[in-house]
């Protein structure tokens, strides 16, 4: 009975996955660092400093560099559109944002993003 309660309390239409990925935010002719939390085919939640946070308004661009082992495959980019949909202070020097991936692309055997 606790199981089906926690379904239907459940709102996200996909699977997330646990992923800590090198990620690039391309904002305002600037290029973010950061890393992502987690990740499914609709979101993605990531790590940006907080003094980068005010670079960029809600619509984005963003490349995550999956490894091998996520991909079962090669290293790939994918180069994704994204609106942001919820920010929080993560730490002193780091805030976290939730976002909606509204498309994207693959790239395999991409070079790294370092």
């Amino acid at each position: 009975m606790k199981q089906d309660l926690v379904v239907k309390n459940e709102r996200r239409g996909s699977r997330r996955f646990k992923v800590s990925a090198p990620l690039i935010v391309i904002a305002e002719r600037c290029e973010i660092a950061g890393y992502t939390r987690d990740l499914s085919d609709r979101g993605v939640y990531f790590y940006i400093s907080l003094a980068d946070r005010t670079l960029f308004d809600n619509d984005f661009e963003f490349v995550i560099e999956l490894p091998p082992e996520i991909t079962l495959s090669t290293c790939c980019q994918i180069r994704c559109r994204g609106r942001a949909v919820r920010s929080e202070k993560a730490s002193m020097d780091m805030t976290g944002l939730a976002a909606e991936i509204l498309g994207y692309s693959i790239f395999r055997g991409a070079v790294s993003i370092d």
